[in-house]
């Protein structure tokens, strides 16, 4: 099976990130991982990239730290796709998966779009929104903003970071809502970091690039781990 991490963040983007992107790759690959999607913190979350620089360098700034873990993982046929994890409100966050550099750069709106818009723009260019750790408990999070699962494809059902308790709720919105299911280890360092390999989406067949993991997505195709163990999405 070829699994991929999901969720990870880097230095280079996420101001709570501890490695650099080349950093990551090499660990997710001693891991047995055939390739992660970096999701480093947008505009309005956790970033590590500069406010106050106008707009294409800030998005040239994130795509860099891709390219950087790209360049890494080329050199040890290990797979590393584009993401970003977008704060939307009340400290809940999305996980966007299916864009690029030229969609960042072609909508500078997004700094304040309304979450209704920014969907509306992701499934236009083809990509999907995951719901990221819907009911995490954390000081920044509102505990009574409820998820806006009605403008996400997906629900991110295991979370390396978050206890079996607020997981299970998670997945039950999933399986009641019919949701895609997603798992992400969130990792953010790989020096002592016990997330790392807990988590990923685990396909029969190796990925072409993030629109092959959309589509295998959305067809099903994929095993979900929980606590390293696969287990089937749908």
């Amino acid at each position: 099976m070829y699994l991929y991490e999901t969720h990870v963040h880097s230095l280079k983007g996420s101001l709570c990130g501890k490695c650099t992107p080349q950093e990551l790759v090499r660990a997710y690959n001693q891991a047995g991982y055939t390739g992660f999607i970096l999701t480093d913190h947008f505009v309005k979350g956790n970033t590590s990239v500069p406010r106050d620089l106008d707009w294409e360098t800030r998005m040239r700034m994130y795509y860099d730290a891709y390219l950087e873990a790209k360049e890494e993982g080329d050199k040890l046929d290990f797979d590393v796709f584009f993401g970003i994890e977008h704060w939307y409100a009340k400290g809940k966050e999305i996980l966007i998966y299916g864009i690029d550099l030229d969609f960042l750069l072609a909508h500078p709106e997004l700094d304040t779009a309304r979450i209704e818009t920014y969907a509306d723009l992701v499934h236009e260019y083809g990509g999907i929104l995951v719901h990221a750790h819907p009911h995490r408990i954390r000081d920044y999070i509102d505990p009574d903003f409820m998820p806006r699962y009605d403008a996400c494809d997906g629900i991110e059902v295991y979370n390396a970071g978050d206890v079996d308790e607020i997981n299970e709720l998670a997945l039950q919105d999933a399986i009641r809502l019919n949701k895609i299911m997603t798992s992400g280890g969130d990792v953010h360092k790989v020096i002592d970091e016990p997330k790392l390999g807990r988590a990923g989406v685990g396909f029969n067949r190796r990925l072409k690039d993030i629109h092959d993991f959309v589509t295998a997505l959305k067809n099903g195709e994929g095993q979900i781990m929980f606590h390293g163990e696969m287990r089937k999405i749908q």
